[in-house]
Formats: C-alpha cells, structure tokens, sequence
C-alpha cells in the first residue's frame, strides 16, 4: 500500500514519487537529493537504489495499463511537461492529479520495472 503525497508545488512530482515509495517525507528527499526542482532520471534511480530498490536499466515504452508491471516508475508527457508518476499493484499514484485507476492524459509513457521493494507497511 502506497501513502499517497501531492507534489508540494510543479516542479516536485519526482521528489513525490521517491517520497511515496520510500516513505520518507518529501521535504527531506528534496533535501537528500540536494534539489527542489525537477529530478533526472539519474536522481531518481541512484535514489531509489541508495534506499534499497531495484530498479530496472531498462525504459519501456507502454500503451495501456495491463502492459505495466506491479510497481513501476513513469515517465509521462503531459499536455504541460515531462511528468514522474507511479504505478503500484493496479492503482496509479500521480503527484499532481491523485490516485487514479488509469494514466492521466498524456501522449508518450514510458516505465522503469521497479523489482523489490517492500511497499505493504506503508
């Protein structure tokens, strides 16, 4: 089970995402990351490692919800920007636009197989 947390403001959905999934709050991931602004790929994934998750080298592209994996990161571009979102067991997490039972409106979607991490105490 995932702790749902809005981005704190637009520039912040990676930082919301990483506070989500590590259970950490996400002023204090900011603050890890050294950055209240938006997040690379490369943040993302040494952080998500650095608090023992393994997440997969490789970005997939994907049409529809059944083509993801239980839990995922996401890549989304939206009517507005690049956007970090997250899937996990049927049920997407988005920063900006809430818990949702389908992606938010976007054109490209990409994920990244996010392989252990143990979410159900959160």
């Amino acid at each position: 089970m995932i702790d749902y947390i809005h981005e704190p403001d637009d520039l912040q959905c990676g930082q919301a995402v990483l506070a989500m999934l590590t259970g950490i709050p996400v002023e204090l991931v900011a603050a890890e990351l050294n950055n209240s602004r938006e997040t690379t790929l490369n943040e993302m994934k040494s952080y998500l490692r650095s608090h023992g998750f393994c997440i997969s080298d490789e970005r997939v592209q994907v049409e529809g919800k059944s083509e993801l994996p239980a839990l995922c990161l996401l890549s989304l571009e939206t009517p507005r920007c690049w956007h970090w979102s997250l899937f996990c067991d049927g049920v997407f997490y988005d920063p900006e636009h809430g818990v949702m039972n389908d992606f938010p409106i976007c054109k490209r979607k990409y994920f990244w197989k996010i392989k252990n991490g143990d979410t159900s105490h959160r």
